[in-house]
């Protein structure tokens, strides 16, 4: 990306990194935090350094102002393909599923780092925010926050970027028909109750509290939160469990010669 493009991004989003912790945040509050192509670009940079440099242990996403995100900003082109003039000819219907894979990528993209991703929802996040929270490990607010699908109410259309699918999954169908069905809002305790969130922290304290468990987080072996992820994420997919186990004893007998675990045992058996 351009110095140019690089500014532009900047006046919506930022990245920071501090002691292995990268932070993007959302800041763009006269449009309530929507997500542009800016802050698309700036999130598929955090993700691409976190997963690129092994000094990048964990990426916090959050934002400033009374909205995580009000979602994807429907005034700016979807995806990033969207417009170009060699494109324009093509298939509206096949142009914009391609752009529209710009958001499903980067989302497929935060799954599968191999390292933990937090959401910190200080506001209201709907739409295109839930969609990326879904698809992120960890997900913490506070009590001012509220979580929504609208697009069944707002344009008509199901929430397609993981807004139904992903949601449906965490919270199950019960939940899942309420938010991305009846397209209704959920609390922050609704939210922890059904686990759409892990945790929800005091305001004045929040950011702190999520940097607290992402320090602590982080003490853990990175080849271990990698594998632990990965492993658990299968296991939504894999419903037999003689499978499971098996997949259980394939990784742990693929561990037990690292450092990590060899230095650690040794500490039980003096």
């Amino acid at each position: 990306m351009g110095d140019g493009a690089a500014r532009d991004a900047a006046e919506h989003a930022r990245i920071t990194e501090d002691d292995g912790i990268l932070t993007v945040t959302i800041d763009r509050q006269a449009k309530r935090n929507a997500m542009g192509p800016q802050v698309i670009e700036t999130l598929w940079r955090a993700a691409n350094q976190l997963a690129d440099r092994d000094d990048l242990r964990c990426l916090v996403i959050t934002a400033v102002g009374p909205y995580f995100t009000a979602g994807t900003d429907l005034s700016a082109p979807v995806g990033t393909r969207h417009g170009d003039p060699e494109t324009e000819h093509l298939h509206p219907g096949w142009n914009f599923r391609r752009s529209y894979r710009t958001h499903h990528l980067l989302y497929d993209e935060l799954e599968a780092i191999e390292k933990p991703i937090v959401v910190a929802a200080q506001g209201i996040c709907l739409g295109g925010g839930v969609e990326l929270a879904v698809s992120c490990d960890f997900r913490f607010a506070t009590p001012a926050a509220e979580f929504g699908v609208p697009e069944v109410r707002s344009i008509g259309v199901i929430a397609g970027s993981g807004g139904t699918s992903r949601l449906t999954r965490l919270v199950g169908p019960a939940w899942g028909k309420w938010m991305a069905m009846a397209g209704r809002r959920v609390s922050a305790e609704q939210a922890r109750q059904i686990g759409l969130v892990h945790d929800i922290y005091p305001a004045e304290t929040f950011l702190d509290d999520v940097y607290a468990f992402c320090r602590d987080l982080i003490t853990i072996p990175a080849e271990t939160l990698g594998v632990a992820k990965l492993a658990i994420d299968m296991y939504a997919d894999v419903s037999d469990r003689t499978a499971q186990r098996n997949i259980d004893r394939l990784l742990v007998s693929g561990m037990i010669t690292s450092p990590d675990y060899l230095a650690r045992m040794a500490r039980f058996q003096k």
